[in-house]
């Protein structure tokens, strides 16, 4: 178990006395914030808060751990800051395991051309995990998706990719010039892990919802292997994959919103932020936020309000 970690979860609990309030701090969900904690309570052998349907409180365990977490991170901050001076010359970056490799290999490449004395490190990670690394210090930036709330992180400009539906290349909707949501109707879905993009993925299923479409079951993963077996759909940025289809949604009803975001600021993360847009934009077609288009789709006869 990593007990900084736990630890940082833990303060932040402490503080909100709410759950729900502190996995919104965290950029994660809630489910896994109060297994983390139980992992704590059971790695240390005591009970931390008092929960009930009312209320959280603190347990006099947790309220004499509170001062000596907080000592102990702020400790491992120190000590990885000073581990990281010695080491120098390294730009750790989160990505989205899902970014398309023609997109990561550019990143790299004109980071190389603009900054050659440092060299860039990716990790893939989503965007719940790079929130608790960047507040751990463990990455310098990442490329995070929206909605995300996380206080003391900074966040760079906002861009926009619509989405389309991949489809096997055999369904009988990889025929048609546009996809309605409503059209998908009776198909399972593929997401991002609900635990990874909580944003992404609430606001995915409440916008199928309003269009029309209840996915039959919801699967959660990066791999496409579901979508090319047929056994279910997914949305994404277009792909050139043999067996793939990709399909325009009629009114782009569903996009996905990126910046960097960072907790410290330095020359290196400003520059590779700049370079992010740019490279996004480029390579991506992704577009600034205030110039996308209105989002709008006819209803059709049932749909929900």
């Amino acid at each position: 178990m990593d007990l900084v970690r736990h630890l940082r979860y833990f303060i932040v609990v402490a503080e909100e006395l709410h759950f729900g309030n502190a996995a919104i701090r965290l950029g994660m969900a809630q489910p896994p914030l109060s297994q983390r904690i139980k992992r704590l309570e059971d790695e240390l052998g005591v009970r931390l808060f008092d929960r009930s349907a009312r209320q959280v409180r603190l347990t006099e365990a947790g309220r004499l751990l509170v001062g000596e977490a907080r000592e102990i991170v702020v400790r491992a901050d120190r000590l990885r800051d000073l581990v990281r001076q010695g080491e120098g010359g390294v730009l750790k970056v989160g990505v989205p395991p899902d970014l398309a490799d023609s997109v990561i290999a550019a990143l790299v490449a004109a980071f190389r051309e603009t900054s050659p004395d440092v060299r860039l490190a990716p990790a893939e990670s989503w965007t719940a995990d790079q929130v608790t690394a960047l507040a751990d210090g463990v990455l310098d930036v990442g490329l995070v998706r929206h909605p995300v709330s996380a206080p003391g992180l900074r966040f760079g400009r906002t861009l926009v990719q619509p989405y389309g539906v991949l489809l096997a290349e055999d369904d009988p909707l990889a025929a048609v010039g546009e996809v309605h949501l409503a059209d998908l109707a009776g198909r399972e879905l593929l997401t991002p892990p609900r635990e990874g993009e909580p944003g992404l993925y609430a606001e995915t299923l409440a916008e199928c919802r309003r269009h029309g479409y209840v996915p039959r079951q919801v699967h959660e993963g990066a791999g496409l292997g579901l979508v090319l077996a047929g056994a279910a759909v997914a949305f994404g940025p277009r792909v050139q994959t043999p067996g793939l289809a990709w399909r325009p949604l009629l009114g782009s009803p569903i996009a996905c919103r990126v910046s960097t975001a960072w907790r410290q600021a330095t020359a290196e993360v400003a520059g590779f932020s700049a370079l992010a847009v740019r490279i996004l934009k480029e390579i991506a077609g992704m577009t600034d936020e205030a110039a996308a288009p209105t989002r709008r789709v006819s209803r059709r006869p049932g749909m929900l309000a």
